[in-house]
């Protein structure tokens, strides 16, 4: 998992742009019968809404120490339940099985091989009940625009510098000041060929929060898979 504790506070600034997935996230929860599960939840930004919206707490994952003791004095400021634990999303484990697994953000364009990822969708298959649902969101990469960027100081919200290794099919985010977050990306038939050897259905692929429908134009997956038994 490639996250540097120093992106754990600029976190507000660089997911500012980054709303519509709320909504999303919180309707899939209102319509779940059970545990609600989000992997990489960060400070709470999606977490606290989602169990706002939905009335139950929300058991969350990450492995920032920074991270969840931000979501912890935020859940508590919104009078939210928030069951947080220090964990990588590779080991996930639960005392029972859940509704409703979700990872939003493209967090799971952090894990860097194929192995991280079938461990992942497999653990994550294992902790659901039949019939419950796995969500994620990850950008359909661009090589024509990460070659265009590759070096180039960016300075809207967090002033950083992105690097682009096409043989390791990785972008590298470098802030000023140093620190460096890993995104490894994969394509649509990736993650349809994850969704099938962990066992996976796929429900829906949308091309936004909104619903659109996917096409050769879209610049995100949104995925909802269920587990069938």
């Amino acid at each position: 998992m490639s996250w540097d504790e120093a992106f754990s506070r600029r976190y507000d600034e660089w997911s500012a742009s980054m709303t519509a997935d709320i909504p999303f996230y919180c309707g899939l929860a209102q319509d779940s019968d059970g545990d609600v599960v989000e992997l990489a939840v960060g400070n709470g930004r999606v977490a606290i809404p989602v169990a706002q919206a939905s009335g139950r707490s929300v058991i969350g994952l990450d492995t920032s120490p920074v991270m969840l003791e931000e979501a912890r004095a935020r859940a508590h400021a919104a009078g939210v339940s928030l069951e947080l634990h220090l964990c990588d999303m590779r080991d996930l484990t639960l005392d029972r099985p859940a509704a409703l697994i979700y990872c939003p953000f493209r967090a799971l364009l952090h894990l860097p091989t194929w192995t991280d990822r079938r461990r992942t969708f497999e653990r994550v298959t294992a902790a659901l009940l039949p019939g419950g649902r796995f969500a994620w969101n990850a950008f359909v990469f661009d090589h024509l625009f990460a070659a265009r960027i590759d070096g180039q100081h960016q300075t809207d919200r967090v002033p950083h510098t992105v690097r682009y290794f096409a043989a390791d099919n990785r972008i590298d985010l470098v802030l000023d000041e140093g620190a460096t977050s890993s995104l490894w990306w994969a394509t649509k038939n990736e993650w349809l060929g994850l969704l099938d050897v962990a066992g996976l259905t796929l429900e829906h692929l949308y091309g936004g929060f909104n619903g659109e429908e996917f096409g050769d134009d879209s610049r995100e997956y949104v995925f909802v898979a269920r587990r069938d038994a």
